[in-house]
């Protein structure tokens, strides 16, 4: 049998092929499509059970099928993999897109949502009809049947084009290697980095320091390397990766101006002005006005703080170090000396006492005193030896649900930090499907013996995937559209992996994760001090380079570029307005900007922020009564964990806080209150 029409357990990847998946999908989307012929024909009084319910069935089907290939695609990237993804990605879109185009379609959902029986329906069934019906407003279903065509010709181009920007940027990744053959031009990287690169250049059968664009590799090279030299020639690797400087093939630049191209007219078919207020739509934010003048007074607030931290850095550069030109490549190793003098530790010594053998027990530690649940390691097929599984139980071992985690950086596997759905939890006749999820990172992998070390940063951006994990796998909902992350705004789905980020910094968590590799001790209380008093350091910096990201994908999407000019000028521009750190003239950010271009994130992207906003002020009321407190933590789970996308994300909000959000806690917390 198929490996991918076995739908009665978890996916088979030790048996899964790439010959199986155009088999598979052709018939799932035969199958799919005979269904829906069948619903419309059908003279039946339109109820859940007969209408919605089956289409949910076809469509769960063919999101398992579809999901592993995606995942692999990602995670285990292989040029058969990637012909056969990318042979079936087309179908895949439009087979949802000619749904969301579906006139017929939509007037069934119409008669339902303003039928008698619709009153008996759940608030979760009540808000999936109602997400359907703008869905389906949003995806083309009232336009004038000569303009279909074209606007399901936007959705397949589109499709095609993220995974190509995503190929490129892995593909350009993957292309850059650095042989070094002298240790001495390696002063000042730590001795795991050199380990690692020493066993990925014998691993190639050559001897030396193998250097490459991955984060394990790449940055302990911009933050702790002494050769400027160095420094310079692989943060211009980094920077120009999928750009007019490498591979003509691999070039992002003609795919950035098609797909903004290409989203805004879109956007002027369904009668948006712009592909900004298409988007935003289906978001909690009101307007690209609204969102354009909150980041505005964000950004007014914080430049004062990046200004002082920008003239910090240049004095110590020339003060201490000589530089009389401080350059991008340099700003990460200043950073890290001026931190290590101004607060007497480094993040290398920080990272001793945070071995993955101890982290991951401590946050598992952390949900069971919030929420009295235990997690253990649990069975299924994984597609690398280095990925793990696990359950996750209540007080009397009933199963809640399971995740995937895969930590460690590879060569074919796609870059950053995701969470994504396996399973959805839903109701199935008399029973509950069990919730499945996907955390993925790109940490350094255990060497010399050791277990795998993380840094500060990387145990945050851990408890941030687990926040999205959590979200995903404690809901309570029975219905798919909303059960989990589903149906939840774009730009509230950042607040439970940013509500989560907080523990990283509680003492009485930070206890529980540490251990030092080499003595076994826990973090000295002075030193996690000295770091609670570094929190803050750059805080101005970091915040208004993702206000400029914002901006930038807020305007692209605005229609600023579409006329005239290019991605990279408008970047420009936004720098001109609210910067204080310039990057050089062959910086190419947007080439691998693949939030925007190959993810969800598209005029989406100050969603961090937004939810920034809402998870500091909802971390706040644990602050107001003990960051570990179980009521607090319930009541958390059962007002915005439990609920999903069942509600408004600022209704769940209010339940919780028992108000509408504010930006002091936000300030706050990044020290510019």
């Amino acid at each position: 049998m198929n490996p991918l029409l076995d739908f009665t357990g978890l996916p088979h990847y030790h048996s899964i092929k790439a010959s199986d998946v155009t088999s598979a999908i052709d018939q799932l989307l035969q199958e799919n499509s005979d269904l829906i012929a069948k619903l419309l024909a059908s003279e039946h009084i339109l109820s859940w059970t007969t209408f919605i319910q089956p289409m949910e069935d076809a469509n769960e089907r063919l999101s398992r099928a579809w999901g592993p290939v995606s995942h692999l695609n990602s995670v285990m990237n292989s040029p058969e993999l990637r012909e056969t993804y990318n042979e079936n990605l087309p179908k895949i879109t439009q087979y949802y897109a000619s749904l969301a185009q579906n006139l017929a379609l939509f007037n069934k959902f119409t008669q339902l949502k303003h039928s008698q029986s619709f009153a008996w329906l759940t608030p979760a069934q009540k808000k999936i009809i109602e997400n359907e019906l703008r869905d389906f407003r949003l995806g083309g279903a009232e336009l004038n049947e000569n303009d279909k065509p074209r606007f399901l010709q936007i959705q397949e181009q589109l499709a095609q084009f993220s995974a190509r920007f995503e190929e490129n940027l892995l593909d350009a990744t993957n292309a850059f290697s650095l042989l070094i053959d002298n240790a001495a031009e390696l002063v000042g990287l730590p001795d795991d980095v050199l380990l690692a690169a020493q066993d990925a250049a014998h691993r190639d059968g050559q001897a030396g320091w193998k250097l490459t664009l991955y984060a394990p590799s790449y940055l302990p090279v911009m933050q702790y390397a002494e050769n400027r030299e160095l420094r310079e020639k692989i943060y211009r690797a980094y920077v120009t990766r999928a750009s007019e400087f490498g591979l003509a093939e691999l070039d992002n630049t003609g795919l950035i101006a098609d797909i903004v191209r290409l989203r805004h007219e879109a956007a002027l078919m369904l009668g948006f002005p712009s592909y900004a207020e298409l988007s935003l739509a289906s978001k909690m934010a009101e307007s690209s006005q609204q969102v354009d003048e909150f980041l505005r007074e964000l950004a007014q607030r914080a430049k004062p703080y990046a200004e002082r931290d920008m003239q910090e850095l240049r004095d110590f550069a020339l003060t201490e170090l000589g530089m009389t030109d401080l350059q991008a490549w340099d700003i990460s190793y200043v950073s890290e000396k001026l931190r290590a003098k101004r607060y007497a530790f480094s993040d290398q010594e920080v990272k001793q006492y945070f071995p993955e053998s101890k982290v991951l027990p401590g946050m598992f530690k952390l949900i069971h005193t919030l929420y009295g649940l235990e997690v253990n390691p649990g069975k299924a097929e994984v597609w690398h030896d280095d990925v793990k599984f696990y359950d996750i139980t209540d007080s009397n071992g009933k199963l809640i649900g399971q995740f995937y985690l895969d930590l460690y950086a590879r060569e074919h596997k796609r870059g950053g930090a995701w969470m994504d759905d396996a399973l959805t939890r839903r109701r199935k006749g008399d029973a509950i499907q069990t919730p499945v999820a996907y955390l993925t990172c790109n940490f350094s992998a255990p060497v010399g013996g050791k277990p795998a070390l993380l840094t500060h940063d990387e145990v945050i951006t851990l408890f941030h995937e687990f926040g999205h994990g959590l979200h995903h796998l404690l809901t309570q909902i029975e219905d798919m559209g909303v059960s989990g992350i589903n149906g939840v705004e774009w730009d509230a789905v950042e607040l439970p992996s940013q509500f989560m980020e907080n523990f990283c910094w509680e003492w009485d968590v930070l206890s529980h994760l540490t251990q030092h590799v080499d003595t076994n001790m826990p973090l000295p209380r002075a030193l996690y001090d000295k770091m609670i008093a570094a929190k803050h350091f750059q805080s101005g910096l970091q915040t208004l380079r993702q206000i400029e990201f914002s901006l930038f994908d807020l305007r692209l999407h605005g229609g600023a570029a579409t006329e005239s000019g290019s991605a990279l000028q408008l970047l420009q521009e936004v720098r001109q307005q609210i910067a204080v750190m310039f990057p050089p003239d062959y910086n190419r950010f947007p080439n691998n900007f693949s939030h925007i271009f190959a993810g969800g994130y598209a005029a989406g992207y100050y969603s961090y922020k937004w939810a920034e906003v809402l998870s500091a002020d909802a971390y706040s009321l644990f602050e107001d009564n003990g960051v570990l407190s179980p009521e607090i933590g319930i009541k958390f789970w059962q007002e915005i964990l439990a609920v999903g996308g069942s509600r408004p994300a600022l209704e769940s909000f209010v339940a919780f806080r028992g108000r509408e959000p504010n930006m002091d806690a936000l300030l706050r917390h990044s020290g510019m209150n």
